[in-house]
């Protein structure tokens, strides 16, 4: 399921740059695309109740996620909460500006109405670089707290091999609500927070194309509440999520439902 968008032809990169002032047409043929799947779908008579190509749904909103780039804290194992965070190594900053190249592209996010980050140094470095390639370049970033990482608590800051010294390892698959550290956050609590946080951007902006930089945590935690995956699966890590990677929603309203548009599209994104 990495790389490409899934359900959503129309999304995918043709490879050529869109002239200016060609969103309208770019818009019809999105709209042409996905109507020509869902014909396809028809002609080989597949029931409606069944058939797995649809169309978008009229009204909803549209949330991409987008994975900070590498960070100074992923690679010296620092536990990086406000404290720890120092935003992102030079690897990641390239990560972020070649998304950000291929988006001012591709055009893909030029619809977007809001930019959001996290308030970790990290998903703001990120939201600025991808600032140019998001809604026209015209957005102001706003950040939000409810958007973190897990709250590390008396850990933030600390080395991993301090954090176990004094605070032991959390079994977070036998006993998820432990909290990680002394004011910190357990993952069933953060979870239930952060995909929260993003519902309530949907509810805030109906019907718009949303963007917000956030964290592998935080992405995971839309996987397991909006597919509804239980506890008995939900462990940390069943799914592996790349640097300056999209992870689109669509929320739809009239049905109170998530559809999985893509996830993981870092294509162009360097790794090293």
């Amino acid at each position: 399921m990495t790389g490409l968008p899934v359900g959503r032809p129309a999304d995918v990169p043709s490879g050529g740059p869109a002239a200016a002032g060609d969103d309208a047409a770019a818009d019809d043929a999105a709209a042409a695309d996905d109507a020509a799947a869902v014909a396809l779908g028809a002609s080989f008579g597949v029931p409606t109740g069944i058939r797995r190509i649809v169309a978008p749904t009229d009204g909803a909103t549209r949330i991409v996620l987008v994975r900070h780039g590498e960070a100074v804290c992923n690679v010296n194992g620092i536990v990086g909460g406000v404290r720890g965070c120092t935003g992102l190594t030079e690897l990641g900053r390239r990560q972020i500006s070649a998304l950000a190249a291929r988006l001012e592209v591709t055009g893909e996010l030029d619809g977007a109405t809001a930019l959001y980050a996290s308030v970790l140094p990290r998903a703001v470095e990120t939201a600025a670089l991808l600032r140019a390639g998001v809604g026209g370049g015209a957005l102001d970033v706003v950040q939000e707290c409810a958007l973190c990482e897990l709250h590390p608590g008396e850990s933030d800051g600390l080395s991993w091999q301090e954090v176990i010294d004094r605070f032991g390892v959390p079994e977070w698959d036998t006993d998820p609500d432990t909290v990680i550290a002394p004011g910190g956050e357990s993952w069933s609590a953060f979870v239930a927070r952060a995909s929260a946080a993003v519902g309530a951007l949907a509810r805030r902006h109906p019907g718009e194309l949303v963007v917000a930089a956030v964290h592998a945590g935080v992405i995971e935690s839309t996987m397991i509440s909006n597919l509804t995956i239980p506890p008995v699966v939900s462990r940390r890590g069943w799914t592996r999520i790349v640097h300056a990677s999209l992870t689109e929603w669509e929320w739809v309203p009239t049905e109170s439902r998530w559809v999985l548009i893509r996830f993981n599209d870092a294509c162009g994104v360097p790794t090293d």
